[in-house]
C-alpha cells in the first residue's frame, strides 16, 4: 500500500509545490492511517488542516482503496 500512497502524492505534489510547499510520507499504519509532513508554506498556512482533508485525503482514499484517513505529524 505504501507504493499506491506514494504515487498518490505525487499526483497532489504540484499543487503544493505550486505554493512553495510539499508534502512528505512519515508513515502508513496497518489500519489505514496515513501520517504526512507538510512542508515549507503548507507547514505554516492556516488552510493546511483544509487542503489536507478536503484535497490530499480525499484524493489518497480515491486512489488508495484502504486509506481511512489522513493525518499531519510535526
Amino acid at each position: 500500500m505504501k507504493e499506491e500512497i506514494l504515487k498518490a502524492l505525487e499526483s497532489v505534489r504540484p499543487f503544493l509545490q505550486a505554493d512553495n510547499g510539499d508534502i512528505e510520507l512519515v508513515d502508513v499504519t496497518d489500519d489505514g492511517i496515513v501520517k504526512v509532513r507538510l512542508l515549507g508554506e503548507c507547514e505554516k498556512c492556516p488552510l493546511s488542516i483544509m487542503t489536507l482533508r478536503a484535497g490530499i485525503e480525499r484524493s489518497l482514499m480515491k486512489q488508495v482503496p484502504g486509506v481511512r484517513r489522513i493525518e499531519a505529524v510535526k
